[in-house]
């Protein structure tokens, strides 16, 4: 009898896979990658449900630039890269298939905080177009400097056939970067809002000067300060008055600095100006500010610590929480990263993961998620309570 039922189970999955092969053999290209696509993720489910609350998706927001004649132009070039292991191609990779653990959705949360406060202005469908505009031309110029991190250093002494592809990778980083950030700002200037103008503008500062704060590799990748003892713990988003000596090597401190400069400070006067097109008061506008500074950092540590999870090959960021923290315990580590500072990539990244995870960094960072989220949650409340901030509060704690 039991024989009979495993002949049975053998022969209905025989016909199953022959029944599937033939249907699959059916399908078009199209259709056979939606079926291969990965189930979607409670991630990306928040996301769907977001979008439907502003009433669009936004994960096509740059559609617009995208498909314009001059980028198509770009693409044919970019065409050449495929299959090479240039970073602009990871870039590229990040930007279109994205997920909470690279690229967040800034734009979505600038909308978002748009729609939860009440315009105090006639002119109600001018002013959301605006935010709209805005919350675009945000994520364009965030990605013009990811596409900018992408350059690859070819010293001219190491220059063969060998770095052609490099080299001609470099040009196209330049030309898609260059477009992106061109284009966000005539989108600014088309806002016609001076004082708009002006702190985006602070932003993009401070996204020029990251590139140029603590210590760099040769591909200028961002090396961790040398532990110090740290004695005080005040931390500001004020990009102004940070200067490199007092932040260095104090784990919280330092990578704050580093976060704000590398994109927070952008999410941040981003949710600031959206409040000023809204015309809210001053009070408003700084807490909106404070708000998008939290969201960014609390998103950045749930970032850094997938990085560190058992099933993830990948090279981690040096400068990220749980290695810093690890250092602040383990002092020792560093020497693991001093003999790699010409290049990060010779660093041996399973010896330093077995270490930071023997350490309570991971711990310490996830306390620094937990506590930038509830201060964004304390702030987005202080702005509006209503539908719209549930669903911003999800969008924060959902990691």
């Amino acid at each position: 009898m039991a024989l009979s039922s495993r002949i049975l189970r053998r022969a209905s999955l025989f016909f199953y896979q022959k029944r599937l092969e033939t249907t699959v053999a059916s399908l078009t290209k199209d259709e056979i990658l939606i079926l291969l696509r990965p189930p979607f993720t409670n991630w990306s489910n928040v996301i769907r449900e977001a979008e439907k609350v502003v009433g669009y998706p936004t994960s096509f927001m740059n559609l617009r630039c995208l498909l314009s004649d001059e980028f198509a132009n770009l693409a044919l070039y970019l065409r050449k890269l495929v299959g090479s292991n240039h970073l602009v191609m990871q870039t590229a990779k990040n930007v279109l298939y994205g997920d909470s653990k690279n690229l967040q959705p800034w734009g979505l949360i600038m909308l978002l905080l748009s729609k939860s406060v009440k315009i105090r202005s006639s002119q109600t469908k001018l002013i959301e177009d605006q935010q709209r505009q805005l919350a675009e031309l945000t994520e364009m110029m965030r990605t013009g400097h990811l596409i900018h991190r992408g350059i690859v250093n070819v010293p001219f002494a190491k220059r063969s056939k060998n770095t052609e592809s490099a080299i001609f990778g470099n040009k196209i980083a330049i030309l898609l970067g260059d477009y992106l950030l061109v284009t966000a700002n005539a989108m600014l200037a088309g806002l016609k809002n001076a004082d708009v103008l002006y702190i985006v503008s602070t932003a993009l500062r401070d996204l020029s000067e990251s590139e140029f704060f603590g210590e760099r590799d040769e591909q200028n990748m961002p090396l961790p300060g040398k532990p110090k003892k740290n004695t005080d713990d005040d931390i500001t988003f004020d990009t102004t008055s940070i200067t490199p000596d007092d932040v260095l090597g104090k784990p919280r401190k330092e990578w704050t600095a580093r976060t704000v400069y590398n994109g927070v400070s952008l999410l941040g006067r981003g949710c600031q100006s959206a409040m000023m097109l809204g015309k809210q008061n001053r009070d408003v506008q700084n807490s909106a500010y404070h708000f998008g500074c939290h969201v960014g950092l609390a998103w950045q540590a749930a970032t850094e610590l997938q990085a560190l999870n058992a099933d993830n090959k990948d090279r981690f960021c040096l400068a990220s929480a749980p290695v810093l923290f690890a250092l602040e315990e383990n002092p020792e580590l560093y020497k693991i990263i001093d003999q790699a500072k010409n290049d990060v990539k010779d660093v041996d990244y399973e010896d330093l993961k077995f270490n930071i995870l023997k350490t309570d960094a991971v711990d310490k960072t996830k306390m620094l998620y937990e506590d930038h989220a509830n201060k964004a949650t304390g702030y987005i409340e202080s702005i509006a309570r209503n539908d719209t901030v549930e669903m911003i509060k999800k969008l924060i704690n959902t990691f």
